[in-house]
């Protein structure tokens, strides 16, 4: 399989769960978190895009600009990118933050209505963006039509197209139908954006994979609106199950959820649960009564709690044989 490039929105997409309050500060910390993770392009900005902050869609706390400014100033390896809705976002917007470093523009429209989106992409290509056409709420629309609107986009001039279940509504059967439809049509890849409503958002990116693409979104903890987007540090885990091709760092991507994310959303009164250390038996294939023994081991012998649980699965313990992870802690504080 191609390398496959993510995406993660969770300062986009999940700004919805934070009203759009996210701030310059940590703005700037979750993007050097992302960027050390190693993902290929940051999506920043309003949850509705350029231009979105506005009574109708929300008040954002830093202006759009200020927040573009800040991440392109931060990432030193990933391409900072914005979402336009055409109607709500302009090409004098694109121009902007264009001239601050912004590298990709997703340009979003309703799956029927890829005409609208003529002037963004076409204009958007000329000034030197990477674009993306992103065809929201895919399944409300059969496959033929997808192809339809999805042919218009690269017409226009897109760098990739995206299949976006912008309600979470698609099974993998509908996902597969759209995403190898797409790929057999077009000339350009191929993306994936997932939501979380039916809980399938991992289950979805992965059948969107299997049926060719290879841009793919994620947002730290699911972050994201609705029941937020696949993961990024599950997702991370699962293509590494896969032995896909990707750039990313599942040990930073987990801290940058567990340790840069969740305080933040503490500040603003959301307390998201801890899913990152069942998502490390689960890559590892051990037992949940582990996990509390493999700190402790790791405490005594200051080593990461996450290479006991990797050395427990390459070993295959099995319940009963927590003991183990002590003598792994040690072995492992030797090398």
């Amino acid at each position: 399989m191609a390398n496959i490039k993510i995406t993660d929105t969770t300062l986009r997409d999940g700004s919805h769960s934070v009203t759009h309050q996210f701030s310059l500060d940590e703005i700037r910390r979750i993007t050097q978190a992302l960027d050390e993770t190693g993902i290929d392009i940051i999506e920043v900005g309003h949850g509705d895009g350029l231009q979105g902050s506005t009574c109708n869609y929300g008040f954002s706390k830093e202006s759009e600009l200020d927040m573009i400014r800040m991440a392109v100033k931060t990432a030193k390896k990933a391409q900072i990118a914005v979402l336009l809705i055409p109607g709500i976002g302009t090409v004098p917007d694109l121009e902007k933050v264009h001239n601050l470093g912004a590298q990709v523009v997703r340009v979003a429209t309703h799956v029927t209505e890829a005409d609208i989106s003529a002037q963004h992409i076409i204009a958007a290509k000329q000034m030197g963006f990477f674009v993306v056409g992103f065809l929201m709420m895919a399944h409300r629309a059969p496959v033929d039509t997808v192809v339809t609107e999805a042919l218009k986009m690269e017409s226009y001039g897109a760098d990739v197209v995206y299949a976006t279940d912008s309600a979470g509504a698609m099974l993998p059967e509908d996902v597969r139908a759209r995403v190898s439809a797409l790929r057999a049509a077009l000339r350009v890849p191929v993306g994936f954006h997932a939501h979380n409503n039916l809980g399938l958002a991992i289950g979805n990116s992965l059948a969107a994979l299997d049926a060719g693409a290879t841009y793919i979104d994620g947002s730290l903890g699911g972050l994201g609106a609705g029941a937020g987007n696949a993961a990024t540090e599950t997702l991370i885990a699962v293509l590494k199950r896969r032995e896909i091709s990707i750039n990313s760092n599942l040990y930073t991507a987990i801290d940058s959820c567990s340790q840069v994310l969740r305080p933040i959303l503490e500040g603003h009164g959301i307390h998201a649960p801890n899913m990152q250390d069942p998502l490390m038996l689960g890559y590892a294939g051990v037992y949940s009564s582990f996990m509390l023994h493999a700190k402790r081991a790791a405490k005594r012998f200051n080593v990461d709690y996450r290479d006991i649980i990797l050395e427990a699965g390459r070993r295959e313990a099995v319940g009963g044989q927590e003991d183990w992870l002590y003598e792994i802690a040690e072995n492992i504080s030797k090398a």
